[in-house]
């Protein structure tokens, strides 16, 4: 049946098309068509954000959750140029996001209209692919695109700008075009064929002494949870958690030793600068957890698994690389691996375990809180994270017990990532518990998404670590710049009488002995609620790899005092 519409009213249909049921957006002029036609498709439902930022984080935290791709709209101009550094973020942690923007009518492109910007040239460098639709009869076809290349092989962001009058213009509509370009099920790949490579690679891992197991990212996005804790078994390989990584593989079971890198565990890292063999399952190899590169696992071979052959080889050198989905990859080595123990490499790597250093004046410790929250929740929970001391004790505090229930920014370190991330995670998981987790300095970027939460109903728990400081600058001050504190000191609203303003519960936590007891009610809060936690003001994120240091430097107290000449 032929019918006439809009770009605006079939935009909406190509989404349903695509399974899109949830929008994170802020109207505006050159989008306004778009926001007109959305009320007579109410199974789209939009949650209108506060800020164009915390649309795409959204976006971002709700993809990452839900293995769907997650959708973000914004109008043209100041609009667009709020969604990149939500864009950057998922681009650098390969998350599939679709951004729809308004753009100013075809005829004033180029003439510096008012809110006109070239948000294709801006968003080129961190999307996966991007589109100015230019007539009307491209947009199914170019909606259907940008959902495929987000999704297909390794993930990714979209944008799609579309002109004012496009999502005006008329033309006769057919059905879409859903079905022509499907993305692969991961679940139902077969395994990859026996090849020389795959025999290479179980040769190097029977031959290896003292082989490690690094897995990234690539295990989450490629559900290959079972297989992981399979092959991992089978060999004996302990494994390690990047920080993309933390929860692909049980923080319980034997064979999981914690995160690498530059604030990673003394015995994790002195265990990569032991190994003989590294296998690499979906992961960079950035700088955060390599150190020194010239200086990183100089007696290891590396077995390198990546979906994307452009990472094989391009930070560290590989005896082999396997280009594949990690799943994939791991399904067809397990039956040519031989069932084996490390128990001697295992008893070796234990030796190297030292006590944790951070020291915390008074009671109230990183641990602590995570232990509330941990019990309050009965550990099943998704905890989002943000970016700065907090998230590195996050990551290495709490445990995880559901596969991909740590979530936080990697590649691009976005501060102001947690609370509306959170929000997307929510949206994916009704009726599990979700606590965005900040500092007192990235809570304040995006904090006006509590404003969200009430209107939408969306039961994000929000704690807050106040140290009075960007702590992780500061950290960096005091060791590397002679303590001159140059900006970082910051100063807080009364957390409480914020939440009280927005209509939420909210508490303040002064010491260990209440925080069991209000982390239970705020959890139990059948909305939003807020804990701001007031923490030691120095204290340190400990180990620390020292810039340009390598595993085997790590930095494990306090420096010395300075002494006045």
């Amino acid at each position: 049946m032929t019918e006439t519409l809009t770009g605006s009213q079939i935009l909406c249909r190509a989404l349903l098309e695509q399974g899109v049921d949830l929008l994170f957006g802020y109207p505006g002029g050159a989008i306004m068509p778009f926001y007109h036609a959305l009320p007579e498709y109410p199974q789209l439902r939009h949650i209108l954000v506060r800020h164009e930022q915390a649309a795409a984080h959204a976006a971002d935290g709700y993809a990452r959750a839900s293995g769907r791709a997650g959708v973000c709209v914004a109008t043209s101009g100041p609009g667009a140029t709020n969604l990149v550094t939500g864009l950057a973020t998922a681009h650098m942690d390969s998350t599939p996001v679709v951004a729809i923007t308004g753009q100013v009518a075809r005829a004033m492109m180029g003439r510096d209209a008012f809110q006109e910007t070239d948000i294709i040239g801006i968003t080129q460098p961190i999307t996966k692919h991007n589109r100015l639709v230019e007539d009307v009869e491209e947009l199914a076809e170019a909606v259907e695109e940008a959902f495929y290349v987000a999704q297909e092989g390794r993930p990714g962001p979209v944008l799609i700008d579309i002109p004012k009058d496009v999502q005006n213009q008329k033309t006769e509509w057919t059905g879409g075009r859903a079905g022509k370009r499907t993305v692969s099920a991961r679940s139902n790949r077969s395994p990859l064929r026996p090849s020389a490579l795959l025999e290479d690679a179980a040769r190097l891992i029977a031959a290896a002494e003292r082989p490690l197991i690094m897995a990234g990212h690539g295990v989450l996005l490629a559900n290959a949870y079972v297989e992981l804790h399979a092959f991992a078994e089978r060999t004996g390989i302990p494994v390690i958690t990047t920080l993309l990584g933390i929860s692909g593989f049980p923080e319980a079971h034997p064979l999981h030793l914690g995160m690498p890198g530059m604030h990673g565990e003394v015995h994790v890292n002195r265990a990569i600068q032991q190994a003989d063999l590294i296998i690499g399952l979906g992961l960079r190899f950035d700088d955060r957890v390599t150190g020194n590169l010239a200086a990183f696992a100089r007696d290891a071979k590396v077995i390198h698994v990546d979906l994307d052959p452009s990472e094989i080889g391009k930070n560290v050198p590989v005896a082999l690389g396997l280009v594949g989905d990690v799943r994939d990859v791991l399904c067809s080595l397990l039956p040519a691996v031989a069932r084996r123990n490390c128990d001697a490499w295992r008893a070796e790597i234990a030796s190297f375990v030292r006590p944790r250093q951070e020291a915390f004046r008074g009671d109230l410790s990183p641990e602590t809180i995570l232990d509330a929250i941990d019990e309050a929740t009965e550990g099943r929970c998704s905890i989002v994270s943000d970016v700065g001391q907090h998230q590195m004790w996050v990551a290495k505090l709490f445990r995880y017990q559901l596969p991909n229930s740590h979530i936080t920014s990697g590649g691009l370190g976005t501060m102001g990532f947690a609370v509306p991330a959170a929000m997307g995670v929510a949206m994916a998981r009704p009726g599990q518990p979700v606590w965005a987790i900040s500092g007192d300095g990235g809570f304040q970027m995006n904090m006006q998404e509590i404003a969200t939460m009430v209107q939408e109903g969306i039961p994000v728990k929000m704690a807050i670590f106040n140290n009075g400081y960007l702590g992780m600058v500061r950290q960096w001050q005091q060791f590397f710049h002679g303590r001159r504190y140059s900006a970082t000191p910051i100063w807080s609203p009364d957390y409480v009488r914020l939440a009280e303003a927005y209509g939420i519960a909210g508490w303040r936590v002064e010491s260990a002995d209440q925080a069991a007891d209000v982390v239970r009610a705020a959890n139990a809060e059948p909305g939003p609620a807020l804990v701001e936690f007031m923490m030691e003001q120095e204290a340190n994120v400990y180990p620390m790899i020292p810039p340009g240091g390598s595993l085997s430097e790590p930095i494990e107290g306090e420096p010395a005092p300075l002494v006045s000449a």
